[in-house]
């Protein structure tokens, strides 16, 4: 993880294509409607790195030419993949390995995947079986990434924590550190446990090490904000505390998104440029 910390600490603070959308839906606009504008609108926000999401390496292609025209960055980007039927994941392998080839086209390093559920939301939980499966070739994803020079880090929802997290303890440990890292999703690891800050910090303490990439979000009450602060329901100055005493410097990306009963106060420029400044003053 050396190498990983030195160069990740060299990269600004970033934001996803999710959080952003969160907002344009709330406005009735569609994010992809007009790529060009809505990059000129992200980076008009003073942010520079960009996690999209994708599902297609042509995707990546019509990209560039824009994060290019916008000087944007793209450190890493998000990858739903399935792995957890046999099938379906030797397929979904070559399809992140398509997308991240055209990635590294644009000096990406990150891939970060989420192994889908079985149904999203639902009550459904992946059986024994399923799960070693499912690792098996998150391992063989993140050995292969890694001979492309990129990183794997691993995401989770809330219903990875279910039953006593048995899926994302059991991706963490059935694989090899050295070809999956861990993108921490503070909230939702959080709001997966229960609302628990100190199944939060175990992870932490388990896993630390393994820790690439953080998704920063905030909620006070349980509702997600508008704009990231440090103060609220997840105590992010602990969280960069341990972050220096583990002396790791993970890539930090902002995902402020907004739910139902989020405040209606700001536009997405403006929230996230108060996301960059909170986020700058705490970490």
């Amino acid at each position: 993880m050396a190498a990983l910390s030195a160069w990740s600490a060299e990269w600004p603070i970033g934001c996803n294509q999710y959080a952003w959308g969160t907002f344009y839906r709330r406005e009735k606009k569609d994010w992809d409607a007009d790529l060009d504008a809505s990059l000129a609108a992200f980076a008009s926000s003073g942010l520079t790195a960009y996690e999209p999401s994708i599902t297609r390496p042509e995707q990546i292609s019509r990209l560039i030419p824009l994060l290019q025209k916008h000087r944007l960055t793209m450190p890493s980007l998000y990858v739903n993949t399935l792995l957890h039927k046999e099938q379906e994941a030797k397929q979904s392998v070559d399809d992140v390995l398509a997308i991240a080839r055209e990635a590294r086209k644009a000096d990406a390093r990150i891939v970060v995947t989420n192994p889908s559920p079985i149904k999203w939301g639902g009550p459904e939980n992946k059986s024994d079986s399923e799960l070693m499966t499912q690792a098996r070739y998150l391992d063989d994803l993140g050995a292969r990434l890694r001979s492309e020079g990129m990183t794997l880090a691993y995401h989770t929802h809330d219903v990875e924590l279910r039953a006593a997290g048995r899926e994302f303890h059991h991706m963490m440990l059935a694989t090899d550190p050295a070809h999956v890292h861990l993108c921490l999703d503070a909230h939702w690891v959080y709001r997966g446990s229960g609302n628990s800050q100190v199944a939060l910090f175990d992870i932490v303490e388990l896993y630390g090490k393994r820790i690439a990439a953080v998704h920063l979000r905030q909620s006070v009450g349980g509702t997600w904000l508008e704009a990231f602060q440090a103060e609220g329901d997840i105590d992010y100055k602990r969280l960069s505390d341990r972050f220096r005493d583990l002396k790791i410097h993970p890539y930090l990306v902002l995902e402020q998104c907004l739910e139902a009963a989020s405040p209606n106060t700001l536009n997405a420029v403006a929230a996230h440029r108060e996301d960059l400044r909170n986020v700058r003053n705490l970490f």
